[in-house]
């Protein structure tokens, strides 16, 4: 029996019982509105009753399981720093209700006696949401009175990894195959954590009937075992997760907000996701085109034109890091190295493109 239809039948109980208790003086006050009405009071309280308990048997999971899984969603997206802040500001704010309390219970009635409790909610919510929004500036000012402390104090946390060093990991990144060679390098200075559902998503690839998916997921798990096997790169595979999400990419958004960590992705619209809700994220595109190497009109070089570009006359060659260079009165020196000079280089939202025609 589900909780959803336990609800129901609970509601539809209560709500019957509510319907026969008024339903009485809702008979004796038909009867004495209209004089004329032959019918007993039994058949107001039935009445009731039924309409009642219907109305209880739709309505109860709408008053009951629906604001609870809503506000349970809510919580766990929330980080575990800003849900120890709210909680702190909640207790500052009935502190101060507390002290206003009697004062406040003196004045004359009937302020003396409602004002305290309106007093009760208002600090309470100001409270919570001053120390949630002040929450940064709050942290910093703890640190600087804690100087004196040893500074990895606080600092670890329940698996016993540094804040700082935790990288979640996506699931594209493994397919990518080039997070192994960039921290191979130590360009990644912390403790890759891959969630067990990125694993997992990670089999349903690789199990797929899809021939291309099945060896882009196979080629992934080649990755990380090859990660698993380096003893100079720190991965773990965890088993911490989120309630109350489905996908992949919103249950990484999530953990890393409640571990204060980066995501580690080359997925575009993950990127987009995570920074707009405050996550920040490491991107292996990102990085690619920042370490390409920079060429400026004038320089030249030796190309080897690969095929004809898409205008006439035009050339096109690779650099070594994948960079395309387009060559003008190229296309007679395709399967031919030339020197090359560099006429313009445009930076387009693919990557960097490079003009150039040959040294004369």
């Amino acid at each position: 029996m589900s909780i959803v239809l336990i609800s129901r039948i609970i509601g539809f109980i209560l709500f019957g019982a509510l319907g026969a208790v008024i339903g009485e003086p809702l008979g004796n006050l038909v009867k004495a509105s209209w004089a004329g009405s032959p019918q007993p009071i039994i058949i107001y309280q039935v009445f009731t009753t039924i309409l009642s308990a219907i109305l209880g048997f739709i309505i109860a999971p709408w008053i009951s399981i629906k604001p609870i899984s809503a506000l349970r969603k809510q919580l766990s997206s929330l980080s575990a720093q800003t849900l120890i802040f709210g909680i702190v500001g909640l207790v500052v704010g009935l502190i101060l209700s507390a002290l206003l309390a009697y004062p406040i219970s003196l004045l004359p009635s009937p302020f003396g006696s409602i004002l305290p409790f309106i007093a009760v909610l208002i600090f309470g919510y100001l409270g919570v949401i001053l120390f949630v929004s002040r929450q940064k500036e709050l942290r910093s000012l703890f640190r600087l009175g804690g100087r004196s402390q040893d500074p990895d104090d606080g600092a670890k946390a329940a698996n016993g990894f540094r804040d700082a060093s935790r990288i979640l990991v996506d699931t594209s990144t493994i397919i990518d195959g080039r997070i192994y060679d960039i921290a191979r390098t130590g360009f990644i200075p912390g403790h890759l954590l891959i969630p067990r559902f990125v694993l997992n998503e990670l089999q349903y690839v690789s199990d797929s009937a899809d021939n291309l998916r099945r060896q882009r997921g196979r080629r992934g798990m080649e990755v990380l075992s090859e990660l698993q096997k380096d003893p100079d790169i720190p991965v773990t595979i965890t088993d911490i997760d989120v309630e109350g999400v489905r996908e992949v990419d919103d249950r990484l958004v999530v953990l890393a907000r409640q571990l204060n960590c980066p995501i580690l992705t080359n997925d575009y619209n993950l990127n987009r996701v995570a920074e707009l809700q405050g996550v920040r994220v490491l991107n292996i595109n990102e990085l690619a085109n920042a370490v390409k190497a920079i060429l400026l009109p004038g320089e030249t070089l030796d190309m080897k034109i690969i095929q004809e570009g898409k205008e006439y006359g035009q050339g096109v060659g690779y650099m070594e890091d994948g960079t395309m260079v387009v060559v003008e009165d190229g296309h007679k020196y395709i399967g031919k190295t030339l020197s090359i000079t560099v006429t313009k280089v445009l930076q387009t939202a693919a990557g960097r493109m490079i003009f150039a025609k040959p040294e004369q």
